[in-house]
């Protein structure tokens, strides 16, 4: 009878451990999502758009990221685990500037890796960008703060727009492409007016 009472005892026991450790539950991000912050390229500011639209690139036209009327300064850019590459594709809705020959692109070359993040939040995809490249209607440049994407919450991208008329080539297509490990200086390809950059440094 006595061992029977300590056995339900240790029983008991058990089940309200499980209950502590449980109890708090996936307090981080179940994904690795990155944010990307918009800036003004001539003042870096932080800056909000109404009048953009963000569609991954596949995506049906109806089924948006974020759509036009929508006042963002930040968004989140999803990658696909089961693929090396993601393009997103940004719409400019102003009525000067809704033409598709007008919309740019950012896409990110990457390799996605399973990892056991805690016993709360499973499994969970991280992504190192091997590559990235953008075209540059309305946006200036893009930074990658680190290469090394995880579930932690915090801003990995910086998307530069133009806010004022430039008098240089305003509606050039380009890619940027940077090699930051090696530190080397951006360059414009003046043969296919395009750009393309490498991602950041890795953790």
């Amino acid at each position: 009878m006595r061992n029977s009472r300590i056995g339900i005892f240790l029983i008991a026991l058990l089940m309200l451990a499980a209950a502590a450790c449980n109890s708090s539950g996936c307090l981080e991000n179940r994904n690795s999502v990155p944010l990307a912050g918009f800036y003004d390229a001539s003042t870096g500011s932080a800056i909000t758009l109404d009048s953009v639209q963000i569609t991954g690139l596949g995506m049906a036209d109806d089924d948006p990221l974020s759509a036009a009327g929508t006042s963002i300064s930040s968004i989140y850019l999803p990658m696909r685990s089961t693929e090396q590459s993601t393009t997103w594709i940004f719409s400019y809705k102003w009525s000067y500037l809704d033409y598709p020959q007008l919309c740019d692109t950012l896409s990110f070359d990457y390799e996605s890796t399973p990892y056991f993040a805690s016993n709360d939040c499973g499994v969970i995809y991280k992504y190192l960008i091997t590559h990235f490249s953008y075209t540059t209607h309305l946006i200036d440049s893009v930074a990658l703060s680190d290469s090394l994407i995880t579930n932690v919450d915090i801003e990995q991208i910086q998307i530069y727009f133009r806010t004022a008329t430039d008098d240089d080539e305003g509606d050039e297509e380009e890619e940027v492409e940077e090699d930051n490990s090696e530190d080397e200086d951006e360059g414009t390809d003046e043969d296919d007016g395009s750009e393309d950059e490498e991602g950041g440094d890795d953790e």
